[in-house]
């Protein structure tokens, strides 16, 4: 494994377990009313449905790969346009009317576990991801690297909630998070558009015929 894999790897974990989304959203609300402990709670449960999703990921990802570039490449696209539209409908997003976003406050382990393995964008935006990350390194992609990528993976996403553990709950934080949340999603909604621009760029010239 290169160290330029192994970092798009690591990379696309902390990616998917820090990028604001339901699970994110339900953690600062979770913490702002019941405390960090509470929230940590959430995450380390929410965990376990990231690994499973992500572990999916990658095997739909390694086994396109084995199948042969067409598939892999098929599958870059079709990444590449879901995270263009998430991106898209984030870069045009709202300000919410309605009820801070709520958790559970008795069992939020339990609760986290449920949440991460119910959440139905899991899948498909671990594939996106992830795809559009490590599309530039797919030639070094085998089912012998599976449980590496998994465990890199895993790294990527506690580091990813080991930062959010450290803030959440915190007044400050949660204060700049309310007043700022529209900007916040919007940048995310940037990144996803790049995200899906490299995965295309990567994609697309193994599905154009060859003018030899």
């Amino acid at each position: 494994m290169t160290p330029s894999l192994l970092m798009a790897v690591l990379a696309s974990g902390f990616i998917y377990g820090i990028t604001p989304g339901p699970g994110v959203l339900a953690v600062f609300g979770i913490g702002a009313a019941h405390g960090r402990r509470a929230g940590a709670g959430f995450l380390c449960g929410h965990l376990l449905g990231d690994v499973v999703w992500c572990s999916t990921a990658l095997i739909a990802i390694v086994g396109a790969r084995e199948i042969g570039s067409t598939a892999f490449d098929v599958l870059g696209v079709l990444s590449a346009l879901y995270l263009f539209w998430l991106g898209w409908r984030a870069v045009r997003a709202q300000r919410r009317n309605g009820d801070e976003p709520q958790g559970a406050a008795r069992k939020p382990f339990w609760h986290g576990i449920l949440f991460g393995l119910t959440n139905p964008k899991a899948y498909p935006v671990a594939v996106a991801t992830f795809t559009a990350l490590l599309s530039s390194r797919a030639e070094l992609l085998n089912w012998s690297m599976l449980p590496a990528l998994i465990a890199l993976s895993f790294l990527g996403g506690l580091l990813a909630y080991a930062i959010l553990i450290g803030v959440v709950g915190a007044q400050r934080v949660r204060t700049l998070y309310q007043r700022h949340e529209l900007l916040i999603t919007r940048l995310c909604g940037v990144m996803f558009i790049g995200f899906a621009i490299n995965a295309l760029v990567h994609a697309l010239p193994g599905l154009m015929p060859n003018k030899a």
